[in-house]
């Protein structure tokens, strides 16, 4: 059957019929089922495996994005986060793509870079051509120290060497570049830099120090695009009594101060990791590796990572182009069934295909963003959702959150004092939020 991601009224729906409507898509087990309705993601056996001195665990919320569709296929997303109106914004950003066809989406092959460095050089450019003039030698060499990888149709497949100045003089650093197939990578290849260090002091008389993992993949690239219409956005905005043609040019010119001003450019950057982070979150990846690696790629470009132009039918052109190491086998994905299971939704067959879903995720995000901020104002719509946060934290029952909330809004008094005062008076039966 094939997948719909356009969910009807999916917010309005109770726990279990939101799990039950998940199970449906993604043919969940019973165990997974049970796992999403008893909001118990891991126990202490499962997360005193993952790391060291473990005392309890750490709670998110999981929310679903809806409506995504990339390269004519579509998308539940999960994302993992706790910031208000992020999955709302995606959501409503890929449903507005949808349109006009949804994202398309492509990547480079899943190549990673192994860095290692050599020091205590006697002649560091002499060094460097040694290394080059047994590149073949060193590439083989590297597969045999991982066999697996190449078996798997990855591997090594490219060496090269360059000397830099650092205040402690002149090193060699050394990158080897491997395909790493469905894996993040950072084991593998981490093994494969290991195993060369021996051979590398041989052919240099240096001394190698470190050899570790790159999270620049500047050669792991993940690009997507689409377009919005003005038709579309004047839909979204005909609240504020606004044109869709004001939107377009108000987006544009947001996106030109992100694009030229690097104190702008870096929250323009952060709202499109808002994204991104999620979703890596929620599918057991390193999101640590993947924010770092995108704002580094921003910087060494000097520009935000996504791009908007008018096209000659007055609709904004979308895109991103960004590394994504993220993986559909090996680190966490194992240990932590509720990844496994989010994958799973995900439906994504190589970590190929899942990060391209999470590059149009953060052009989606980017763009909501930047629609909020054209139009009501990003302000409005994050307060809004917030004020939820605030409620719960004055100590709301469940079934009192709704109607604080609005009493906090009529008395424009989102924070913590209003909430309180608020509470008390809701309690107290002193006062009625307005209307």
């Amino acid at each position: 059957m094939e997948r719909n991601s356009e969910l009807s009224k999916f917010y309005k729906k109770g726990h279990d019929e939101r799990v039950e409507t998940l199970a449906e898509y993604a043919d969940l087990t019973e165990d997974e089922q049970q796992l999403l309705k008893q909001l118990k993601g891991l126990d202490f056996a499962q997360a005193d495996r993952m790391i060291e001195n473990v005392y309890g665990v750490m709670p998110l919320p999981l929310g679903i994005a809806t409506h995504f569709r990339v390269n004519g296929k579509d998308y539940l997303v999960p994302m993992a986060l706790e910031e208000p109106s992020v999955v709302a914004a995606a959501s409503n950003a890929a449903k507005m793509a949808r349109t006009s066809g949804g994202f398309k989406a492509s990547s480079t092959e899943p190549l990673m870079i192994a860095q290692i460095q050599l020091v205590k050089l006697k002649d560091a450019e002499a060094a460097r051509k040694a290394v080059m003039a047994h590149k073949q030698e060193l590439v083989e060499l590297a597969d045999k120290v991982f066999p697996s990888m190449k078996q798997f149709g990855g591997g090594a497949k490219d060496l090269d060497a360059r000397v830099i100045e650092t205040v402690r003089g002149k090193q060699l650093i050394v990158h080897l570049i491997v395909d790493v197939r469905d894996a993040m990578g950072a084991n593998s290849i981490n093994s494969m830099a290991e195993g060369l260090a021996p051979r590398l002091e041989q052919l240099t008389g240096g001394k190698v120090l470190l050899r570790i993992i790159s999270n620049l993949a500047v050669h792991r690239l993940f690009r997507s695009e689409t377009v919005w219409t003005k038709e579309a956005l004047a839909e979204s905005v005909k609240e504020q009594g606004l044109k869709g043609e004001e939107v377009v040019e108000a987006i544009l010119d947001a996106w030109a101060f992100g694009a030229a001003d690097p104190f702008r450019g870096t929250t323009h950057n952060k709202g499109i990791m808002n994204g991104i982070d999620a979703v890596t979150l929620a599918t057991g990846n390193d999101f640590r590796a993947v924010e770092a690696g995108a704002h580094s790629y921003a910087a060494l470009k000097g520009a935000a990572l996504t791009a908007y132009k008018l096209n000659a039918d007055g609709d904004i052109e979308g895109k991103i182009l960004l590394p994504l190491a993220v993986g559909t086998v090996g680190g966490s994905m194992k240990a932590n069934p509720t990844a496994a299971m989010c994958l799973k939704i995900i439906g994504a067959r190589t970590s190929g295909e899942l990060a391209q879903v999470m590059a149009a995720v953060g052009l989606a995000q980017n763009f909501a963003a930047l629609r909020a901020m054209a139009s009501e104002g990003i302000q409005k719509g994050h307060m809004r959702l917030h004020a939820r946060h605030i409620a719960t934290a004055a100590g709301a029952k469940p079934e009192e959150v709704d109607e604080l909330v609005a009493q906090m809004q009529a008395d424009n008094a989102i924070n913590e004092m209003g909430a309180k005062k608020a509470l008390d008076e809701i309690r107290g039966g002193k006062k009625v939020h307005k209307t």
